[in-house]
This record gives C-alpha cells, sequence and structure tokens, in this order.
C-alpha cells in the first residue's frame, strides 16, 4: 500500500509493507521536509560524505522500496521508523523534534486502521476538510474510491497480479474516456507527484468512476481473465464514459476535462472552487 503523508505541508511518500506491519518513508522526502532543500537528493549526498557513520548506516539498512512517483511505481531510498529516527538525529532542524513525533503518531494510526478499517476513512474525510475541499467534493471522491476499489478488486480475481498491470489496465480505461493518458492528465493540470484524483474536479471524478464501474460489469458479464481481456473490458467501459462526456460537453458547451486543479495558486494552472 502507496500513500503520500503530510508533515506541515510538505509531502512524504510512503509505503506499508503487510508482511513486516510496517511503514517505510522515502528518505529525500524527509530530508526536503526537515531542511527545506531545493536539492534533496544533494542534500542528502553531502550529508552521508560528511557523516561516514551515517552513510555506512544507510547503505546497510535503507533499502530502495517502490513508491508512487509521478504516478508511476518508481524505487526510492526508504528507511521504516527505526532508520528514519537514527537519519533525523544528523539532520540540524528545528522540525526534528516536531518529525519525530509525527512519525510515530503515523505508525499509532496505521495499527487503529488494522483494528478498525473505517478509522482510514475518516481520516481521509479529515484531509480532505483540512484541504478546504467542499462536502459535495469529498463524498463524490469516496464514492469514486469505493467503485476503483471494487474494480481492482476485480482484477485480482481475474489473474492480474503486478502493480504494473494494474497501472497499464487504468491508464487504458482513462485514456479512452478522457482521449489523455494519465500522465498527461496530471501534466495539464500542472501536477508532479501529487495523486491526480485529488485534482479533479466534480464532473471528473464522476466520468472517472462511470468509466471504471461500467468496466467492471462488462468484465464481470465477459468473465474477463488476464491483462489482455481485462484491458478490452477497459476500452469498452473507458468509451462509455467517453460518449456520455461528449454528450454532456455538445449539450452544456463546457469541456469536462480541464487544466485546473487545487494547488495554491501560485504553483497551479487555474483553481478549482473550494
Amino acid at each position: 500500500m502507496n500513500d503520500i503523508k503530510l508533515f506541515e505541508s510538505k509531502q512524504i511518500r510512503s509505503s506499508w509493507n503487510e508482511k513486516e506491519e510496517q511503514w517505510y518513508f522515502s528518505v529525500v522526502d524527509i530530508v526536503e521536509a526537515l531542511t527545506d532543500s531545493i536539492n534533496a537528493t544533494d542534500y542528502l549526498k553531502k550529508l552521508r560524505k560528511r557523516d561516514s557513520e551515517l552513510g555506512s548506516y544507510i547503505g546497510t539498512n535503507c533499502p530502495q522500496v517502490e513508491m508512487l512517483t509521478n504516478g508511476k511505481k518508481r524505487k526510492t531510498l526508504a528507511g521504516n521508523v527505526r532508520d528514519i529516527f537514527r537519519i533525523v538525529q544528523s539532520i540540524p532542524s528545528p522540525k526534528a523534534e516536531p518529525f519525530k513525533q509525527w512519525l510515530a503518531k503515523v505508525g499509532y494510526e496505521r495499527m487503529q486502521e488494522m483494528q478498525d478499517p473505517e478509522m482510514s476513512l475518516d481520516r481521509a474525510r479529515h484531509h480532505w476538510q483540512q484541504l478546504g475541499r467542499s462536502e459535495k467534493w469529498i463524498q463524490q471522491r469516496m464514492t469514486g474510491q469505493e467503485t476503483r476499489n471494487k474494480l481492482t478488486d476485480y482484477w485480482k480475481e481475474s489473474g492480474v497480479e503486478r502493480s504494473d498491470e494494474f497501472a497499464f489496465l487504468t491508464n487504458i480505461i482513462h485514456q479512452e474516456w478522457t482521449g489523455l493518458t494519465v500522465k498527461k492528465h496530471k501534466d495539464l493540470k500542472g501536477l508532479k507527484s501529487q495523486n491526480l484524483r485529488d485534482h479533479m474536479s466534480e464532473a471528473e471524478l464522476i466520468f472517472t468512476a462511470l468509466a471504471e464501474l461500467s468496466t467492471r460489469q462488462i468484465a464481470e458479464t465477459e468473465k474477463a481473465k488476464g491483462v489482455n481481456e481485462n484491458a478490452i473490458a477497459g476500452k469498452k467501459g473507458g468509451k462509455i464514459a467517453k460518449d456520455a462526456r461528449l454528450a454532456l460537453e455538445e449539450k452544456t458547451g463546457k469541456k469536462v476535462i480541464t487544466d485546473e486543479n487545487f494547488l495554491p495558486t501560485s504553483q497551479g494552472n487555474s483553481k478549482l472552487e473550494e
């Protein structure tokens, strides 16, 4: 499970290891959050050279872990809570102590969510509320996520296993209904590591959900198995949403796919209504 955590508005990529039952966090993201460095990768390299003991520790203990980077899973240097505490000790920053408290809180919350999965939904809602999303948008976002989860559950049951296969099928559906790949859609909105769905308008969320709902029901009806058959179902499901999008755009004269996002005005293109 990959996720983006926020520490003082800074994004920290993370990955939950089911087998070990512990979080792994992106070391570069943490360095950037603590130092506000323009080039966190370069800062980390210099830190490892300056502190040879730390450099040896990182090389021995910190693995490369797949995390979402610009919409794709890529391996990045990561550490568990123990490793991150060790790294934080070597970084002179007034944020070190607040960060340690934040790190402990993240671990505690995950253990709570494992006992009561509904808590993760409550935290997601609270997170979006803090970012200023309307209740209407939040409800649509959560409904769309439920639709997405049902589709990925079907894919798993039908023989789709690898993360790149999930990304491939998702891209087929998305490109069919939007006319854009996921990456092109993110580029249009001026997004980098941010989650595309978190920056969709209400209409974009609704049509995404329609495409994925249609895909799942078609796949179930046709008993699609494996990547190739599910890809065919994905194109059919995406086309249903595409036809609906074009019909709406013809009636309203407004484009469903936009460059608008929820980024701060200085970072974004044009801003969605909060």
